[in-house]
């Protein structure tokens, strides 16, 4: 996967914090993340299915449950490291409308 591929991927709010409960809890289910985000079922699903179609998640079954974690060390060091870094940066922009 190429760096702009990898993005397109990840830069959208409901993933990038999907990316980023995992990333702090390793492995969760469905319902852990609707309970946390405050998102429907179907639109995490959604989000979900679409990580794993781009090899960021991985899922396995536990019983009813499927539990989704990152799918390598080298993707979940690097949502660590967006999230430390991006608290560093200074807000450049200060319109809410923008990105």
């Amino acid at each position: 996967m190429n760096g702009i591929s990898l993005l397109k991927c990840i830069c959208d709010e409901t993933r990038f914090e999907i990316l980023e409960m995992l990333q702090k809890n390793n492995e969760l289910c469905v319902s852990d993340f609707v309970d946390k985000i405050k998102k429907d079922q179907p639109l995490i699903s959604h989000h979900l299915k679409t990580l794993k179609k781009c090899g960021i998640v991985k899922s396995r079954d536990a019983g009813k449950k499927a539990m989704y974690s990152i799918s390598n060390h080298q993707l979940s060091e690097l949502i660590s490291n967006i999230t430390r870094e991006s608290k560093k940066i200074p807000v450049l922009c200060n319109d809410e409308n923008c990105c």
